[in-house]
């Protein structure tokens, strides 16, 4: 005979919670990645800001859609913190850029967590954004690689040059 553990959960529920829980810290990314183009915006001037307010735009959206899909669910969506700690404050375009990168692979990283799901739409969902945000860090950075975690090629040798004799 074995003690009782709380009550259990049906797969359904299982997964509808393991959804929930996901699609939050989704949307916790995506209030934080608002916050921190909302700083690189302020900071910056020229091609960078308005790339910049592409972003900012562009995870507003995510954002508001992560809100829907939350609330569709019967959850309550995670509020914005009043501020946020970021790896760096961007004082000139150099430190802007790597802050946006940065931003871009944890934004990848919780797509890819919410990519676990068993549900379609949602696993497409993840997926789109982990592509948006791929392309948007590619485009602050071309250096960085495709897939995160995946080592930079290297770059081709030199070609000698040959001298005229």
């Amino acid at each position: 005979m074995t003690a009782a553990r709380g009550p259990r959960r049906s797969g359904a529920a299982s997964r509808l919670s393991n959804d929930l829980e996901r699609l939050g810290k989704a949307l916790a990314a995506e209030h934080a990645a608002v916050y921190a183009y909302g700083l690189i915006g302020a900071r910056t001037t020229g091609s960078l800001r308005t790339r910049a307010t592409s972003a900012f735009d562009g995870h507003r959206a995510r954002r508001d859609q992560l809100r829907g899909l939350i609330t569709a669910r019967q959850g309550r969506p995670p509020e914005p913190e009043p501020s946020y700690t970021l790896p760096v404050t961007p004082g000139n375009a150099t430190e802007a850029t790597r802050l946006a990168v940065h931003v871009e692979q944890g934004i990848t990283a919780t797509y890819l967590e919410l990519a676990a799901s068993e549900d379609p739409s949602l696993r497409r969902y993840a997926a789109q954004a982990m592509q948006e945000s791929v392309t948007r860090a590619y485009g602050f950075r071309p250096s960085v690689p495709a897939f995160p975690g995946m080592p930079t090629p290297p770059k081709p040798a030199p070609t000698p040059t040959t001298s005229p004799g």
